[in-house]
C-alpha cells in the first residue's frame, strides 16, 4: 500500500529483518510527548542534498531504501524539527532515532 505520494506504508522496521542485501535507514520520530506521527522525513545526503521524503506513520516510524553512506535524516513536524545522522556503510537495517523540539 502506499501514500499520496507513491512512498510505501511507513512500519516499524526490526534491526535483524531480512533485507535481501539493500541498505535500509529507518527509525522514529519522537517528540516530547512520545512518538510524532504525520512528520515528513527527508533524506540528505553526504552533500546535505535532498535525496527522499516519506510521512512518518501515526506511531512515528519510517524507512528509506538507500545507497551505503552516510545520510542526514530530518524531520519536519508542525510542533517543531530535528535531525540526526547515520552511517549505513553496508546493506542491513540502520536504526536512527529522530527527537523533535
Amino acid at each position: 500500500m502506499t501514500d499520496g505520494c507513491g512512498a510505501p506504508q511507513q512500519t516499524a522496521v526490526a534491526a535483524d529483518e531480512d533485507t535481501n542485501g539493500q541498505v535500509v535507514v529507518a527509525g522514529k520520530v519522537t517528540g516530547g510527548d512520545g512518538p510524532l506521527g504525520g512528520a515528513y522525513v527527508r533524506l540528505l545526503n553526504a552533500d546535505g542534498e535532498f535525496a527522499g521524503e516519506v510521512q512518518a506513520s501515526p506511531e512515528g516510524d519510517f524507512r528509506f531504501y538507500a545507497a551505503p553512506g552516510s545520510w542526514t535524516v530530518r524531520a519536519l513536524h508542525r510542533t517543531g524539527n530535528g535531525e540526526a545522522s547515520v552511517s549505513a556503510e553496508g546493506p542491513g537495517v540502520h536504526q536512527v532515532a529522530i527527537a523533535v523540539a
